[in-house]
């Protein structure tokens, strides 16, 4: 049977010391600090009612000290492209090689998930892409600017082929070029998403390397299908899932990119790329404008999710499935969510084969996944239908004589000043994961395929899984979810000071947000801190336990390691026969 409680593969690095050392010397495991855990120094109620009073704090400020109404779209900015250096960087020729290395590790993870070692921790493939591209480019992306669009490996391929098709051709353009239809939004993106998430969560094979490689060519077909029919442009900004994702996560981001020539943006193959804020962003534009109308500017954190028109219902809908989708893997790893297993488990029956087990635990996990994504819309949604209805009762509404917005319309407005949670969240749930795991990447770069090389000289670098320890944790976790809903606190207020341009009205519109923030933040905080053991199932803890073992010869790991997370410190290897 399975062990499916949690995503094993994204925190197997923290499995590793206690796993080894378990099955090596259990008495050698507890002697080096293995099960000693970090006590809070107040009860976990304190914290919990702390980060929602902190939540509070921030709006009652907004309340009293902000009084800005009506639409501003300036703020500072300042332009990279004025000093030779940072100029160099952005040189095309320097991109053209980032562009091309980015292409070449693509293949090399590729061809090593085919021809490599099937063992996840002697093979490149799964950690680049769970570890390395999954976690460490979204958090490039909010905290830098959006690199993907700069590196973006299916993006170079498509443009080679391209440009080696118009020079046999003399000058025919590869892709179709149909229009692509306006009431589509980015919903293709939405469902390839859902998808993905269904695969970094449910899929029980997820860490084979041969079936990352084949899922990320599966996914590359669809995009060059997209690109080959609407065009390479269009559906970057449209239908590619991660281009879509980071490119959201990137309007958190303190960089922008921006097009100054109107003209530019009449040829866009992205229509109404431009808004009442400029062309910002669309990187269409900005490789066509000539270098006096280019700008790379640094501006404040977040001022990119701020604005005057509604996104589309799609992006609206994508940016919940972000927040259902990092949340669920946080719940399922709850006391709640393991005592529904069992209880599915033993519904089922002793008698069941362990196939049907399994089938059962999976039908389980998708169901889940897609319920939770329903829950956070329509919890959404019911909270918007309550702005909506006090912001219609609102006397100054009433006196301007204009029509209440509607609910719909509200959830169109607010739903991007949500993504600092997405990104608190994020950065809560897989920092210590990446720190971890990411040193995988200093052996296998000697030997990508698991053939005994060592190219570089560090096959046999010792990993450090203590590298951070469950203080760092909690406290980064905290900090990270708390600022992210202050964050989300204060563009929501920014944003209903736009929508409704007068402040009665929009202090009153604040008031469900804020209650779904409170709850969101308390429900973040406990799914962040609460975890199942996994050797002993009535066993539960509330961090991580601070972990300090030697290092680790990352070439004496075996594949069964990769199925146990000892986390609680119980002291016992995994007794389960399946690992």
């Amino acid at each position: 049977m399975r062990c499916r409680e949690a995503t094993r593969r994204k925190h197997f690095a923290s499995a590793l010391a206690p796993a080894m050392l378990a099955a090596i010397s259990p008495d050698g495991a507890l002697a080096h600090g293995f099960g000693q855990r970090y006590d809070l120094p107040v009860p976990l109620w304190l914290y919990l009612t702390g980060a929602a009073a902190a939540v509070g704090f921030s709006f009652l400020l907004l309340a009293i000290f902000a009084r800005e109404t009506g639409a501003h779209h300036g703020y500072p900015r300042i332009n990279l492209l004025r000093w030779r250096l940072t100029r160099a960087f952005a040189d095309r020729y320097v991109l053209s090689c980032l562009r091309a290395l980015a292409l070449a590790l693509f293949v090399v993870v590729v061809a090593a998930g085919f021809a490599g070692a099937q063992n996840p921790f002697k093979n490149i493939a799964p950690i680049m892409v769970w570890a390395l591209w999954w976690v460490g480019v979204p958090y490039a992306a909010a905290l830098l600017g959006n690199v993907w669009a700069l590196l973006n490996p299916i993006d170079t391929l498509f443009a080679y082929l391209e440009r080696g098709y118009a020079r046999l051709t003399r000058g025919s353009a590869l892709s179709r070029g149909l229009r692509y239809p306006a009431w589509l939004g980015v919903w293709p993106a939405v469902a390839l998403f859902l998808a993905f998430a269904w695969a970094e969560l449910v899929w029980e094979h997820g860490d084979t390397p041969a079936n990352v490689a084949t899922a990320v060519l599966a996914y590359c077909a669809i995009a060059w299908a997209g690109m080959f029919v609407f065009g390479r442009e269009i559906w970057l900004k449209r239908g590619e899932t991660f281009a879509v994702v980071f490119g959201l996560l990137s309007r958190f981001s303190p960089t922008e990119i921006r097009v100054l020539d109107p003209k530019v943006c009449e040829a866009c193959p992205v229509r109404n790329c431009r808004s009442a804020s400029g062309c910002v962003d669309c990187y269409a534009c900005f490789r066509r404008a000539p270098g006096d109308a280019r700008e790379w500017n640094l501006r404040p954190f977040a001022v990119g999710l701020l604005g005057d028109e509604p996104v589309h219902a799609s992006v609206m809908v994508l940016v919940i499935l972000m927040l259902a989708t990092v949340t669920f893997d946080g719940f399922i790893e709850t006391p709640l969510w393991a005592n529904s297993v069992e209880r599915v488990t033993a519904w089922i029956g002793d008698g069941a084969s362990p196939t049907q087990s399994d089938e059962a635990r999976g039908v389980l996990y998708t169901l889940a996944l897609v319920g939770f994504a329903a829950v956070f819309l329509a919890v959404y949604l019911a909270f918007c239908v309550a702005v909506a209805r006090l912001t219609a009762r609102s006397e100054m509404t009433a006196q301007r004589g204009r029509a209440p917005y509607r609910a719909g319309m509200l959830a169109r407005f607010f739903v991007l000043t949500l993504l600092p949670i997405a990104i608190a969240y994020h950065l809560a749930h897989y920092l210590s994961f990446l720190l971890m795991a990411g040193q995988y990447l200093i052996p296998l770069s000697s030997d990508p395929f698991g053939f005994g090389w060592d190219l570089f000289g560090t096959s046999r670098y010792f990993v450090r899984i203590a590298i951070v320890d469950a203080r760092f944790v909690w406290y980064a976790s905290v900090i990270a979810i708390v600022t992210g809903h202050i964050a989300a606190v204060y563009l929501a207020h920014v944003t209903a000071m736009r929508v409704f341009k007068d402040r009665t009205t929009a202090m009153l519109s604040q008031y469900p947000m804020l209650a779904l923030m409170i709850g969101y933040t308390m429900l973040l905080a406990c799914c962040a801190i609460r975890r199942r053991c996994r050797c002993r199932p009535s066993c539960w803890w509330s961090l991580p336990p601070r972990v300090s073992p030697p290092s680790i010869p990352a070439s004496n790991i075996s594949v069964n390691v990769f199925r146990c997370r000892c986390w609680c410190g119980c002291a016992g290897a995994c007794r389960r026969s399946s690992c």
